[in-house]
């Protein structure tokens, strides 16, 4: 039988353990010593919520109608009807080319071909990594065009809980500000600090009652540049996902919208290198010249 996501790569470093597919580069499970590091799926399903996908040529949302770039002009499919945007890219979709494998490391990659909604020729890799401190992810993207190339790139992990649901959890997002978005969830074209209010998780708070799907930004760094979220549940267990300064934004969402047992029993923290809909708007993109490459990494391990 064929799987949906295709091949799995299994991947293991002392009580460790993941699996990767060869659709999307998705990474579908992660335990320490058997209990999850972030909520995955079974082998024999389709991925939905987006739970472990790359996220690609842009991350989040993307709204209708045509964009431009160096004289290519563009158009997202759509695949959210109510909203009328694009989300998440597309690569997430597609096969990728299993570069290399070892016992605690694999690299997947895809050349991308010009499409209506994206008309440019770049190739990107995945590579994960387990080690002493986690999982490591590091994507690199080469412009493989004649022309600038613009690009947005972004993961959409779940941090499990030990619990059945977040209530009762704590998290803590080292945001100064947040993005307000339309009713479409497109950005308003500002930046708000968080300020003490009901976005404001600087300091590790319950979870309890909030419902997030909130973009974050202005997020606060450690001396070597990583900036850390942190997800407590109630049985004190700890996930901590890290980003690098190539990923300047964070989206937290609490999954309120999800599938029925699926709702509200994990807490997707997707690092990206821009905001949504900024293949149009211009903001924070990564532009390319010809033959430039780009590479950014983030890390996720369970602390207890």
């Amino acid at each position: 039988m064929t799987l949906p996501t295709g091949e799995q790569i299994a991947i293991a470093h002392g009580d460790q353990r993941a699996v990767v597919t060869e659709v999307g580069a998705t990474l579908r499970t992660y335990v320490t010593a058997g209990v999850p590091v972030v909520e995955g799926f079974a082998a024999d399903e389709r991925c939905t919520g987006g739970r472990g996908q790359v996220l690609f040529p842009w991350p989040n949302r993307l709204g209708e109608g045509p964009w431009e770039f160096s004289g290519r002009s563009a158009r997202p499919q759509l695949d959210d009807g109510i909203e009328r945007t694009g989300r998440h890219g597309f690569v997430r979709w597609n096969a990728f080319t299993i570069e290399s494998f070892n016992q605690n490391r694999c690299v997947l990659s895809q050349l991308v071909h010009p499409s209506p909604a994206y008309p440019f020729t770049v190739s990107l890799e995945v590579a994960y990594h387990l080690g002493a401190l986690g999982l490591t992810v590091t994507s690199t993207v080469i412009n493989r065009d004649d022309v600038p190339v613009p690009f947005g790139v972004g993961f959409h992990p779940y941090l499990a809980v030990s619990t059945p649901t977040i209530e009762g959890s704590e998290l803590q997002v080292p945001a100064n500000a947040y993005l307000p978005v339309d009713e479409r969830k497109l950005p308003r074209g500002e930046i708000l600090p968080v300020g003490g209010g009901l976005n404001d998780f600087r300091e590790l708070k319950s979870l309890s009652g909030h419902e997030l799907d909130v973009t974050y930004t202005e997020l606060r760094r450690d001396d070597t540049g990583m900036a850390t979220t942190i997800v407590r549940d109630a049985n004190g267990g700890e996930v901590e996902l890290s980003v690098d300064r190539t990923f300047p934004y964070l989206q937290v969402y609490t999954g309120d919208q999800l599938e029925r047992g699926r709702r509200r029993t994990a807490v997707a923290v997707e690092p990206m290198t821009c905001p949504p809909e900024a293949l149009r708007s211009g903001k924070d993109v990564v532009v390319l010249e010809p033959g430039q490459r780009w590479a950014g990494s983030w890390r996720v391990r369970r602390r207890a």
